[in-house]
Protein backbone atom coordinates (compact mmCIF):
# COMPACT_ATOMS: atom_id res chain seq x y z
CA UNK A 1 0.00 0.00 0.00
CA UNK A 2 2.92 2.28 0.96
CA UNK A 3 3.95 1.86 -2.76
CA UNK A 4 0.62 2.56 -4.02
CA UNK A 5 0.63 6.17 -2.19
CA UNK A 6 4.28 6.72 -3.13
CA UNK A 7 3.40 6.31 -7.01
CA UNK A 8 0.03 8.57 -6.68
CA UNK A 9 1.81 11.63 -4.66
CA UNK A 10 5.31 11.64 -7.09
CA UNK A 11 3.31 11.61 -10.15
CA UNK A 12 1.17 13.98 -8.87
CA UNK A 13 4.00 16.17 -7.76
CA UNK A 14 5.70 15.74 -11.58
CA UNK A 15 2.81 16.90 -13.06
CA UNK A 16 2.41 20.18 -11.04
CA UNK A 17 6.13 20.62 -11.90
CA UNK A 18 5.88 19.76 -15.50
CA UNK A 19 2.91 20.99 -16.59
CA UNK A 20 3.90 24.69 -16.27
CA UNK A 21 7.39 24.14 -18.09
CA UNK A 22 5.55 22.01 -21.11
CA UNK A 23 3.56 24.92 -21.70
CA UNK A 24 5.83 27.89 -21.76
CA UNK A 25 7.72 25.61 -23.90
CA UNK A 26 5.11 25.09 -26.01
CA UNK A 27 4.02 28.71 -25.99
CA UNK A 28 7.61 29.50 -27.62
CA UNK A 29 7.76 26.47 -30.03
CA UNK A 30 4.22 27.90 -31.19
CA UNK A 31 2.26 24.77 -30.45
CA UNK A 32 -0.66 26.34 -29.52
CA UNK A 33 -4.77 26.36 -30.05
CA UNK A 34 -6.26 29.37 -31.73
CA UNK A 35 -8.97 30.37 -31.21
CA UNK A 36 -12.20 30.72 -33.53
CA UNK A 37 -15.85 32.32 -33.97
CA UNK A 38 -17.62 28.94 -33.36
CA UNK A 39 -15.83 26.19 -31.51
CA UNK A 40 -12.59 27.40 -29.89
CA UNK A 41 -13.43 30.78 -27.65
CA UNK A 42 -11.08 30.75 -25.40
CA UNK A 43 -9.83 34.25 -25.83
CA UNK A 44 -6.18 33.66 -26.83
CA UNK A 45 -3.66 30.62 -28.08
CA UNK A 46 -3.83 27.87 -25.53
CA UNK A 47 -1.00 25.79 -25.41
CA UNK A 48 -1.69 22.16 -26.69
CA UNK A 49 0.52 19.46 -25.70
CA UNK A 50 -0.72 18.22 -22.32
CA UNK A 51 -0.37 14.64 -22.92
CA UNK A 52 3.52 14.96 -22.31
CA UNK A 53 3.68 16.33 -18.78
CA UNK A 54 1.31 13.38 -18.16
CA UNK A 55 3.47 10.81 -19.51
CA UNK A 56 6.43 12.42 -17.65
CA UNK A 57 5.01 11.84 -14.56
CA UNK A 58 3.68 8.23 -14.90
CA UNK A 59 6.74 7.15 -16.14
CA UNK A 60 8.41 9.14 -14.11
CA UNK A 61 6.89 7.79 -10.50
CA UNK A 62 7.71 4.58 -11.67
CA UNK A 63 11.32 5.59 -11.87
CA UNK A 64 11.20 7.03 -8.51
CA UNK A 65 9.58 3.65 -7.48
CA UNK A 66 12.08 1.55 -8.74
CA UNK A 67 15.41 3.72 -7.59
CA UNK A 68 13.52 3.07 -4.13
CA UNK A 69 15.11 0.55 -2.31
CA UNK A 70 11.81 -0.66 -1.32
CA UNK A 71 9.72 -3.88 -1.61
CA UNK A 72 7.55 -1.80 -4.21
CA UNK A 73 9.83 -1.89 -6.84
CA UNK A 74 10.41 -5.51 -6.57
CA UNK A 75 6.43 -6.41 -7.24
CA UNK A 76 6.77 -3.80 -10.10
CA UNK A 77 9.74 -5.64 -11.43
CA UNK A 78 7.64 -8.87 -11.74
CA UNK A 79 5.28 -6.94 -13.96
CA UNK A 80 8.37 -5.88 -16.47
CA UNK A 81 7.43 -8.27 -18.73
CA UNK A 82 4.04 -7.60 -19.27
CA UNK A 83 4.92 -3.66 -18.86
CA UNK A 84 7.68 -4.58 -21.88
CA UNK A 85 4.75 -5.69 -24.31
CA UNK A 86 2.01 -3.06 -23.54
CA UNK A 87 4.47 -0.13 -24.20
CA UNK A 88 4.76 -0.37 -27.71
CA UNK A 89 0.50 0.35 -27.74
CA UNK A 90 1.07 3.47 -25.45
CA UNK A 91 4.09 4.99 -26.95
CA UNK A 92 2.19 4.85 -30.59
CA UNK A 93 -0.74 6.47 -29.35
CA UNK A 94 0.74 8.66 -27.64
CA UNK A 95 3.41 9.48 -30.73
CA UNK A 96 0.04 9.66 -33.24
CA UNK A 97 -1.74 12.46 -30.60
CA UNK A 98 1.65 13.99 -30.22
CA UNK A 99 2.31 14.39 -34.48
CA UNK A 100 -1.54 15.65 -34.88
CA UNK A 101 -0.74 18.30 -32.07
CA UNK A 102 2.00 19.12 -33.58
CA UNK A 103 1.70 18.39 -37.11
CA UNK A 104 -2.04 18.12 -37.59
CA UNK A 105 -2.67 14.92 -39.15
CA UNK A 106 -6.03 12.99 -41.61
CA UNK A 107 -8.03 11.57 -39.95
CA UNK A 108 -7.51 8.34 -41.21
CA UNK A 109 -3.88 8.75 -40.51
CA UNK A 110 -4.64 9.43 -36.53
CA UNK A 111 -7.57 6.17 -37.06
CA UNK A 112 -4.57 4.19 -38.69
CA UNK A 113 -2.42 4.80 -35.76
CA UNK A 114 -5.49 3.85 -33.05
CA UNK A 115 -5.92 0.75 -34.67
CA UNK A 116 -1.91 0.03 -34.51
CA UNK A 117 -1.92 0.85 -31.05
CA UNK A 118 -4.89 -1.75 -30.22
CA UNK A 119 -3.63 -4.24 -32.19
CA UNK A 120 0.05 -3.82 -29.86
CA UNK A 121 -2.60 -3.72 -26.73
CA UNK A 122 -3.87 -7.19 -27.57
CA UNK A 123 -0.72 -8.55 -28.22
CA UNK A 124 0.40 -7.94 -24.93
CA UNK A 125 -2.37 -9.28 -23.62
CA UNK A 126 -5.11 -6.76 -22.98
CA UNK A 127 -7.67 -8.57 -24.83
CA UNK A 128 -11.70 -9.11 -24.01
CA UNK A 129 -12.72 -12.76 -22.99
CA UNK A 130 -16.71 -12.49 -22.45
CA UNK A 131 -19.43 -10.08 -22.05
CA UNK A 132 -22.56 -10.72 -19.77
CA UNK A 133 -20.93 -14.02 -18.93
CA UNK A 134 -20.80 -15.09 -22.85
CA UNK A 135 -17.19 -16.18 -23.47
CA UNK A 136 -15.65 -14.85 -26.96
CA UNK A 137 -13.77 -16.87 -29.09
CA UNK A 138 -10.32 -15.89 -30.21
CA UNK A 139 -11.35 -15.06 -33.60
CA UNK A 140 -14.19 -12.95 -32.11
CA UNK A 141 -11.74 -11.35 -29.14
CA UNK A 142 -9.24 -9.65 -31.41
CA UNK A 143 -12.19 -7.44 -33.20
CA UNK A 144 -14.12 -6.40 -29.95
CA UNK A 145 -10.78 -5.77 -28.37
CA UNK A 146 -9.34 -3.34 -30.83
CA UNK A 147 -13.69 -1.65 -31.58
CA UNK A 148 -13.18 -1.30 -27.80
CA UNK A 149 -10.30 0.45 -27.65
CA UNK A 150 -10.33 2.36 -30.88
CA UNK A 151 -14.05 3.49 -29.09
CA UNK A 152 -12.50 4.74 -25.64
CA UNK A 153 -9.75 6.60 -27.27
CA UNK A 154 -11.95 8.36 -29.62
CA UNK A 155 -15.24 8.84 -26.88
CA UNK A 156 -11.79 11.06 -24.72
CA UNK A 157 -10.99 12.78 -27.41
CA UNK A 158 -14.25 13.74 -28.17
CA UNK A 159 -15.76 14.96 -25.19
CA UNK A 160 -12.39 17.19 -24.60
CA UNK A 161 -14.32 20.43 -25.52
CA UNK A 162 -13.89 22.92 -22.55
CA UNK A 163 -11.65 23.70 -20.33
CA UNK A 164 -11.13 20.68 -17.31
CA UNK A 165 -14.08 18.39 -18.79
CA UNK A 166 -11.80 15.51 -20.51
CA UNK A 167 -9.21 15.36 -17.30
CA UNK A 168 -11.67 15.31 -14.87
CA UNK A 169 -13.84 13.26 -16.82
CA UNK A 170 -11.11 10.43 -17.32
CA UNK A 171 -9.54 11.27 -13.56
CA UNK A 172 -13.32 10.18 -12.49
CA UNK A 173 -12.93 7.32 -14.52
CA UNK A 174 -9.33 6.52 -13.54
CA UNK A 175 -10.46 6.60 -9.19
CA UNK A 176 -13.12 4.24 -10.26
CA UNK A 177 -10.54 1.30 -11.78
CA UNK A 178 -8.57 2.08 -8.47
CA UNK A 179 -11.15 1.31 -6.31
CA UNK A 180 -11.62 -1.65 -8.29
CA UNK A 181 -8.32 -3.02 -8.19
CA UNK A 182 -7.96 -2.52 -4.69
CA UNK A 183 -11.58 -4.19 -4.11
CA UNK A 184 -10.14 -7.05 -5.99
CA UNK A 185 -6.39 -7.44 -4.74
CA UNK A 186 -5.19 -6.56 -8.00
CA UNK A 187 -2.10 -5.09 -6.82
CA UNK A 188 -0.64 -4.52 -10.25
CA UNK A 189 -3.94 -3.04 -11.66
CA UNK A 190 -3.51 -0.42 -8.86
CA UNK A 191 -0.29 0.12 -9.62
CA UNK A 192 -1.09 0.92 -13.47
CA UNK A 193 -4.10 3.58 -12.57
CA UNK A 194 -2.64 5.42 -9.51
CA UNK A 195 0.08 7.36 -11.79
CA UNK A 196 -2.92 8.16 -13.83
CA UNK A 197 -4.92 9.43 -11.10
CA UNK A 198 -2.49 11.56 -9.62
CA UNK A 199 -0.70 12.99 -13.07
CA UNK A 200 -4.78 14.22 -14.08
CA UNK A 201 -5.31 15.88 -10.41
CA UNK A 202 -1.73 17.62 -11.05
CA UNK A 203 -2.70 18.22 -14.46
CA UNK A 204 -6.54 19.60 -13.61
CA UNK A 205 -4.58 22.64 -11.86
CA UNK A 206 -3.23 24.42 -14.83
CA UNK A 207 -6.15 22.57 -17.22
CA UNK A 208 -9.25 23.80 -15.32
CA UNK A 209 -11.37 26.57 -16.13
CA UNK A 210 -9.60 29.14 -16.72
CA UNK A 211 -7.05 26.62 -18.32
CA UNK A 212 -3.80 27.75 -19.25
CA UNK A 213 -2.87 24.91 -21.44
CA UNK A 214 -5.45 21.78 -23.00
CA UNK A 215 -4.69 18.01 -23.52
CA UNK A 216 -4.65 18.10 -26.72
CA UNK A 217 -4.77 14.50 -28.98
CA UNK A 218 -1.32 13.84 -26.77
CA UNK A 219 -3.53 13.67 -23.86
CA UNK A 220 -6.81 12.73 -24.61
CA UNK A 221 -6.44 9.57 -27.19
CA UNK A 222 -3.63 8.58 -24.47
CA UNK A 223 -6.01 8.60 -21.61
CA UNK A 224 -8.80 7.12 -24.02
CA UNK A 225 -6.57 4.27 -24.58
CA UNK A 226 -4.83 3.79 -21.28
CA UNK A 227 -8.52 3.86 -19.36
CA UNK A 228 -9.75 1.59 -22.14
CA UNK A 229 -6.50 -1.26 -21.70
CA UNK A 230 -7.59 -0.63 -18.02
CA UNK A 231 -11.23 -1.45 -18.13
CA UNK A 232 -10.86 -4.66 -20.14
CA UNK A 233 -7.55 -5.67 -17.38
CA UNK A 234 -11.09 -4.62 -14.50
CA UNK A 235 -13.21 -7.20 -16.29
CA UNK A 236 -10.43 -10.27 -16.28
CA UNK A 237 -10.33 -9.79 -12.45
CA UNK A 238 -14.01 -9.30 -12.47
CA UNK A 239 -15.79 -11.59 -9.98
CA UNK A 240 -19.14 -10.58 -11.83
CA UNK A 241 -20.89 -12.38 -14.53
CA UNK A 242 -21.34 -9.13 -15.90
CA UNK A 243 -17.32 -8.54 -16.90
CA UNK A 244 -17.05 -5.53 -19.27
CA UNK A 245 -20.74 -4.08 -17.90
CA UNK A 246 -18.59 -2.04 -15.09
CA UNK A 247 -16.01 -0.49 -16.79
CA UNK A 248 -18.26 0.31 -19.69
CA UNK A 249 -20.59 2.08 -16.94
CA UNK A 250 -16.83 3.92 -15.50
CA UNK A 251 -16.39 5.74 -18.97
CA UNK A 252 -20.65 5.88 -19.41
CA UNK A 253 -19.95 9.84 -19.85
CA UNK A 254 -17.82 10.34 -22.56
CA UNK A 255 -19.10 6.73 -24.63
CA UNK A 256 -22.80 8.11 -23.87
CA UNK A 257 -21.64 11.19 -25.52
CA UNK A 258 -20.03 9.76 -28.86
CA UNK A 259 -22.74 7.56 -28.95
CA UNK A 260 -24.90 10.55 -29.76
CA UNK A 261 -22.66 11.89 -31.81
CA UNK A 262 -22.88 9.46 -34.33
CA UNK A 263 -26.32 8.66 -34.36
CA UNK A 264 -27.06 12.84 -34.76
CA UNK A 265 -24.70 12.97 -37.44
CA UNK A 266 -26.05 9.84 -39.10
CA UNK A 267 -29.36 11.48 -38.84
CA UNK A 268 -28.62 14.85 -40.08
CA UNK A 269 -26.92 13.37 -42.76
CA UNK A 270 -23.39 14.71 -41.62
CA UNK A 271 -19.81 13.83 -41.59
CA UNK A 272 -19.42 11.09 -38.96
CA UNK A 273 -15.96 12.25 -38.22
CA UNK A 274 -16.83 16.02 -38.48
CA UNK A 275 -16.95 18.55 -35.30
CA UNK A 276 -20.13 20.30 -34.18
CA UNK A 277 -21.70 22.17 -30.94
CA UNK A 278 -24.23 19.07 -30.24
CA UNK A 279 -21.88 17.75 -27.77
CA UNK A 280 -23.25 16.75 -24.22
CA UNK A 281 -21.35 19.86 -22.67
CA UNK A 282 -22.37 22.30 -25.81
CA UNK A 283 -26.15 21.62 -25.07
CA UNK A 284 -25.45 22.54 -21.43
CA UNK A 285 -23.77 25.52 -22.29
CA UNK A 286 -26.50 26.36 -24.88
CA UNK A 287 -29.13 26.48 -21.83
CA UNK A 288 -27.04 29.39 -20.50
CA UNK A 289 -24.74 27.88 -18.07
CA UNK A 290 -21.39 28.89 -17.25
CA UNK A 291 -18.08 26.47 -18.26
CA UNK A 292 -17.56 25.56 -14.84
CA UNK A 293 -20.83 24.77 -13.93
CA UNK A 294 -21.33 22.48 -17.19
CA UNK A 295 -18.22 20.92 -16.27
CA UNK A 296 -19.34 20.32 -12.57
CA UNK A 297 -22.45 18.99 -14.00
CA UNK A 298 -20.71 16.91 -16.16
CA UNK A 299 -18.34 15.55 -13.09
CA UNK A 300 -21.63 14.91 -10.90
CA UNK A 301 -22.88 12.80 -13.64
CA UNK A 302 -19.18 11.01 -13.75
CA UNK A 303 -19.14 10.61 -10.20
CA UNK A 304 -22.91 8.76 -10.24
CA UNK A 305 -21.86 6.46 -12.75
CA UNK A 306 -18.67 5.68 -10.71
CA UNK A 307 -20.35 4.59 -7.79
CA UNK A 308 -22.52 2.62 -9.95
CA UNK A 309 -19.88 1.03 -11.85
CA UNK A 310 -18.66 -0.05 -8.51
CA UNK A 311 -22.11 -1.42 -7.44
CA UNK A 312 -23.01 -3.31 -10.37
CA UNK A 313 -20.03 -5.85 -9.41
CA UNK A 314 -22.14 -7.05 -6.51
CA UNK A 315 -23.83 -10.24 -7.48
CA UNK A 316 -26.83 -9.01 -5.43
CA UNK A 317 -27.44 -5.30 -6.63
CA UNK A 318 -26.59 -5.67 -10.39
CA UNK A 319 -29.56 -5.95 -12.17
CA UNK A 320 -31.31 -3.16 -9.56
CA UNK A 321 -28.16 -0.91 -10.61
CA UNK A 322 -28.51 -1.47 -14.21
CA UNK A 323 -31.91 -0.48 -14.32
CA UNK A 324 -30.89 2.82 -12.26
CA UNK A 325 -28.17 3.20 -14.30
CA UNK A 326 -30.75 2.87 -17.91
CA UNK A 327 -33.02 4.73 -16.43
CA UNK A 328 -31.11 8.03 -15.53
CA UNK A 329 -29.16 8.13 -18.84
CA UNK A 330 -32.47 7.66 -20.57
CA UNK A 331 -34.07 10.94 -18.86
CA UNK A 332 -31.12 12.31 -19.12
CA UNK A 333 -31.01 12.17 -23.11
CA UNK A 334 -34.42 13.69 -22.78
CA UNK A 335 -33.46 16.03 -20.92
CA UNK A 336 -30.75 17.41 -23.19
CA UNK A 337 -33.32 18.27 -26.14
CA UNK A 338 -31.69 16.38 -29.16
CA UNK A 339 -34.46 17.49 -31.49
CA UNK A 340 -32.86 14.64 -34.20
CA UNK A 341 -33.57 11.74 -31.75
CA UNK A 342 -37.05 13.08 -31.06
CA UNK A 343 -38.25 12.91 -34.74
CA UNK A 344 -36.55 9.77 -35.30
CA UNK A 345 -38.20 7.81 -32.02
CA UNK A 346 -41.48 9.20 -33.15
CA UNK A 347 -41.29 7.67 -37.00
CA UNK A 348 -40.11 4.84 -35.50
CA UNK A 349 -42.68 4.50 -33.05
CA UNK A 350 -45.88 6.24 -35.31
CA UNK A 351 -44.69 3.35 -38.29
CA UNK A 352 -43.16 6.85 -40.62
CA UNK A 353 -39.68 4.53 -40.86
CA UNK A 354 -41.22 1.69 -42.65
CA UNK A 355 -43.70 3.71 -44.61
CA UNK A 356 -40.61 5.78 -45.93
CA UNK A 357 -38.73 2.37 -46.18
CA UNK A 358 -41.13 0.75 -48.05
CA UNK A 359 -41.64 3.53 -50.74
CA UNK A 360 -38.25 3.44 -51.05
CA UNK A 361 -38.50 -0.34 -51.75
CA UNK A 362 -41.20 0.55 -54.31
CA UNK A 363 -39.68 3.19 -55.55
CA UNK A 364 -36.10 1.18 -56.43
CA UNK A 365 -38.45 -1.45 -57.81
CA UNK A 366 -40.46 0.63 -59.95
CA UNK A 367 -37.47 1.90 -61.74
CA UNK A 368 -36.13 -0.96 -62.79
CA UNK A 369 -39.51 -1.91 -64.84
CA UNK A 370 -38.99 1.62 -66.32
CA UNK A 371 -35.79 1.15 -67.00
CA UNK A 372 -36.48 -2.23 -69.14
CA UNK A 373 -39.99 -0.26 -70.73
CA UNK A 374 -39.20 -0.65 -74.19
CA UNK A 375 -41.91 2.07 -75.89
CA UNK A 376 -43.27 5.17 -74.45
CA UNK A 377 -46.42 3.49 -73.67
CA UNK A 378 -44.62 0.76 -71.37
CA UNK A 379 -43.15 3.65 -70.03
CA UNK A 380 -46.31 5.57 -69.06
CA UNK A 381 -48.05 2.50 -67.67
CA UNK A 382 -45.21 2.26 -65.15
CA UNK A 383 -45.50 6.26 -64.60
CA UNK A 384 -49.05 6.13 -64.50
CA UNK A 385 -49.47 3.23 -62.10
CA UNK A 386 -46.94 4.38 -59.75
CA UNK A 387 -47.94 8.06 -59.10
CA UNK A 388 -51.40 6.86 -58.16
CA UNK A 389 -49.70 4.89 -55.72
CA UNK A 390 -47.70 8.06 -54.42
CA UNK A 391 -50.42 10.11 -54.18
CA UNK A 392 -50.08 11.89 -56.94
CA UNK A 393 -53.80 13.35 -58.23
CA UNK A 394 -52.34 13.70 -62.02
CA UNK A 395 -49.47 13.37 -64.33
CA UNK A 396 -49.26 14.41 -68.27
CA UNK A 397 -46.60 13.05 -70.08
CA UNK A 398 -45.02 13.96 -73.62
CA UNK A 399 -42.98 11.48 -75.03
CA UNK A 400 -41.21 10.55 -78.44
CA UNK A 401 -44.33 12.69 -80.25
CA UNK A 402 -46.53 10.63 -77.70
CA UNK A 403 -49.46 12.49 -75.32
CA UNK A 404 -50.19 10.58 -71.97
CA UNK A 405 -52.15 11.84 -68.84
CA UNK A 406 -54.43 11.28 -65.82
CA UNK A 407 -56.52 13.12 -63.52
CA UNK A 408 -58.52 11.77 -60.44
CA UNK A 409 -60.94 14.59 -59.67
CA UNK A 410 -61.92 12.68 -56.56
CA UNK A 411 -59.19 13.96 -54.98
CA UNK A 412 -59.34 17.88 -54.36
CA UNK A 413 -58.52 20.60 -56.23
CA UNK A 414 -55.59 22.52 -54.14
CA UNK A 415 -52.67 20.96 -55.23
CA UNK A 416 -49.38 21.85 -56.21
CA UNK A 417 -47.47 20.75 -59.99
CA UNK A 418 -43.99 19.97 -60.74
CA UNK A 419 -42.44 19.91 -64.12
CA UNK A 420 -39.79 17.73 -65.13
CA UNK A 421 -38.21 19.06 -68.43
CA UNK A 422 -36.92 15.87 -70.86
CA UNK A 423 -35.90 17.82 -74.11
CA UNK A 424 -36.98 20.96 -75.46
CA UNK A 425 -40.53 19.20 -76.85
CA UNK A 426 -40.94 15.91 -74.08
CA UNK A 427 -41.86 16.53 -70.43
CA UNK A 428 -43.56 15.08 -67.33
CA UNK A 429 -45.73 17.27 -65.04
CA UNK A 430 -47.08 15.82 -61.69
CA UNK A 431 -49.48 17.32 -59.31
CA UNK A 432 -50.02 16.49 -55.96
CA UNK A 433 -52.57 17.74 -53.29
CA UNK A 434 -51.12 20.10 -51.43
CA UNK A 435 -53.14 18.46 -47.64
CA UNK A 436 -51.29 14.92 -48.46
CA UNK A 437 -48.41 14.12 -46.54
CA UNK A 438 -48.08 10.41 -47.30
CA UNK A 439 -45.49 9.58 -48.96
CA UNK A 440 -44.05 13.08 -49.01
CA UNK A 441 -40.43 12.34 -48.38
CA UNK A 442 -40.32 10.57 -51.87
CA UNK A 443 -41.71 12.71 -53.72
CA UNK A 444 -38.27 14.31 -54.48
CA UNK A 445 -36.31 10.53 -55.09
CA UNK A 446 -39.40 9.75 -57.79
CA UNK A 447 -38.82 13.02 -59.90
CA UNK A 448 -35.06 12.82 -60.04
CA UNK A 449 -35.69 8.98 -60.76
CA UNK A 450 -37.83 10.05 -63.49
CA UNK A 451 -35.94 12.43 -65.06
CA UNK A 452 -32.57 10.16 -65.06
CA UNK A 453 -34.54 6.77 -66.28
CA UNK A 454 -36.34 8.76 -68.99
CA UNK A 455 -33.66 11.15 -70.72
CA UNK A 456 -31.80 8.31 -72.11
CA UNK A 457 -34.43 6.39 -73.69
CA UNK A 458 -35.42 9.35 -76.11
CA UNK A 459 -32.58 8.79 -78.52
CA UNK A 460 -33.72 4.94 -78.73
CA UNK A 461 -37.82 6.56 -78.71
CA UNK A 462 -36.61 9.29 -81.74
CA UNK A 463 -36.13 5.82 -84.09
CA UNK A 464 -39.30 4.69 -83.56
CA UNK A 465 -42.35 5.64 -86.28
CA UNK A 466 -44.47 8.76 -84.84
CA UNK A 467 -47.69 9.37 -84.42
CA UNK A 468 -49.90 10.31 -87.34
CA UNK A 469 -51.01 13.79 -85.58
CA UNK A 470 -49.39 15.75 -83.24
CA UNK A 471 -49.89 15.31 -79.76
CA UNK A 472 -51.83 17.78 -77.61
CA UNK A 473 -52.78 18.19 -73.94
CA UNK A 474 -55.84 19.94 -73.20
CA UNK A 475 -55.60 22.18 -70.47
CA UNK A 476 -57.00 20.26 -67.03
CA UNK A 477 -60.64 22.18 -66.61
CA UNK A 478 -60.45 23.87 -62.90
CA UNK A 479 -63.08 25.56 -61.15
CA UNK A 480 -63.01 29.04 -60.07
CA UNK A 481 -61.39 29.87 -56.55
CA UNK A 482 -63.28 30.24 -53.81
CA UNK A 483 -61.86 33.43 -51.81
CA UNK A 484 -60.23 31.03 -49.57
CA UNK A 485 -58.75 29.12 -51.73
CA UNK A 486 -57.23 31.26 -53.12
CA UNK A 487 -53.48 31.68 -53.20
CA UNK A 488 -53.89 27.82 -52.25
CA UNK A 489 -53.67 26.28 -55.68
CA UNK A 490 -50.47 25.71 -57.21
CA UNK A 491 -49.59 25.55 -61.09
Amino acid sequence: MYSLFFLGVVSFILALVLTPLARNLARRWGVVDHPDTHRKRHSQPIPRIGGVPIVAACVGSFGFLILMDSRGGDIIGDAIPFVNRFLPGVFLIFATGLADDIFGLAPWQKLAGQFAAAGAAYWAGVSVHGFGGIAISHWWSLPITIAWLVLCTNAVNLIDGVDGLATGVGLFAAATTLVAALLQNNFQLAAATIPLVGALMGFLRYNFNPASIFLGDSGSLLIGFLLGSYGIIWSQKSATILGMTAPLMALSIPLLDTGLSIVRRFLNNKPIFGADRGHIHHRLLDRGLTTRKAVLIVYGLSSLAAILSLAVSSRGLSRLVLVVFCGAAWIGIQHLGYIELGVAGRMFVEGAFRRQLSAQIELQTRQKSLSAAGTPEECWNVIAEISREFGFSGARMVLAGRAFDFRDDSLEMNVWEANIPLSDADFIALTRPIADHKNSGIVAPYLEMLSKTLTPKLTTFSSLPQPSKPPRLEEWPSPEPSESEVGARGA
